[in-house]
């Protein structure tokens, strides 16, 4: 039943994707509109700027906030099975009596 939904799915992406292809005509942009007024276009520098560093900044800008402005407590973190971490007296003993039943 996975391969039917998957074979449907993948049918409607790739139909959608012909039908865009299909509509949308790149020899129009060839033609000029009434009051169309282009500026002048972006250099290599410009547009790496734009379109990579900047977005990468602002992700490192971003994400050191969340780091530096984390509040949350050491006892709240979620620590995976078989890693050394702190545990409360409280939480230790719950553990055995779960493991014991």
């Amino acid at each position: 039943m996975d391969k039917k939904n998957a074979l449907r799915a993948g049918a409607l992406a790739a139909g959608t994707t012909l039908m865009m292809l299909l509509m949308s005509s790149p020899a129009l942009a060839l033609t000029r509109d009434d009051g169309d007024d282009p500026g002048t276009g972006l250099s290599v520098i410009e547009t790496l700027g734009y379109y990579v560093l900047a977005p990468l900044a602002l992700f490192v800008v971003i994400a050191g906030l969340v780091m530096v402005l984390d509040k949350s407590k050491p006892e709240h973190r979620v620590i995976t099975p078989n890693t050394k971490g702190k545990t409360k007296g409280k939480t230790k003993a719950k553990a055995e009596v779960a493991a014991k039943v």
